[in-house]
């Protein structure tokens, strides 16, 4: 995976450079201690992984996450831990309270690879198959046992048929990338649905099962009903 850093620290910068140096599948290209001139490097380069400091003088790590149109994969580093729940509203990685341990830091970017590694997968299971990760497993998920997906805090649920679920830390848009459009559509900001799967419909739910979904007023505009 590609990396940068943003830190207004030069000696946090040095100590991600030294722990991302030992961990092979992290490159770690370049780092900043200007938030500005990062924006200028990430218009021209592609780069899977960020690592970004929270209180910065001009610009505050989640200020800036905000402004990238299509951010990559974040892992916030900093030394206040009141910031911890807003980063993970915008789907962190995870969170390092300095200073970290290089243990710490691996688990992170563990975590970044099998984000990494689930995004890449999608074009050849767009078949019949995905792999969602439930605790430390990767579990195979058959498409035609999904019957809705459903943002829940940290984590997004999977309802399967037979009264199965599974929970998983992977985003609601990461897994609309990873699913087929001709089998499921997104109506709602928290809700993803198997089109097979429902039992009836108006203007503002969807029926699965025994299930209400809400449909949201921006996603109704481009839903097309009947499915």
């Amino acid at each position: 995976m590609t990396a940068i850093a943003i830190d207004d620290e030069p000696i946090a910068l040095d100590i991600v450079t030294a722990h991302a140096a030992k961990v092979p599948f992290v490159d770690l290209k370049t780092t900043f201690t200007n938030a500005f001139e990062a924006i200028s490097y990430l218009q021209q380069h592609k780069v899977d992984l960020l690592f970004l400091d929270i209180k910065m003088p001009d610009i505050s790590g989640i200020d800036f996450l905000k402004a990238l149109s299509k951010p990559p994969m974040v892992i916030f580093t900093t030394a206040y831990s009141e910031h911890a729940v807003q980063s993970f509203e915008l789907d962190a990685v995870d969170y390092l309270l300095k200073p970290f341990s290089l243990s710490r830091f691996l688990k992170a970017c563990n975590k970044a690879k099998e984000l990494f590694d689930l995004r890449n997968q999608a074009p050849e299971t767009k078949s019949d198959f995905i792999f969602i990760k439930d605790g430390y497993e990767q579990v195979k998920v058959l498409l035609n046992e999904i019957l809705y997906i459903e943002a829940s805090g940290n984590y997004t649920q999977i309802k399967l048929s037979q009264n199965r679920l599974l929970s998983s830390r992977i985003t609601i848009n990461e897994l609309a990338d990873l699913l087929p459009n001709q089998q499921f559509i997104r109506t709602h900001r928290a809700f993803i649905v198997a089109k097979d799967k429902i039992s009836r419909y108006d203007r503002s739910q969807i029926i699965i099962e025994d299930k209400s979904i809400p449909i949201g007023a921006t996603y109704f505009q481009n839903l097309k009903l009947p499915f």
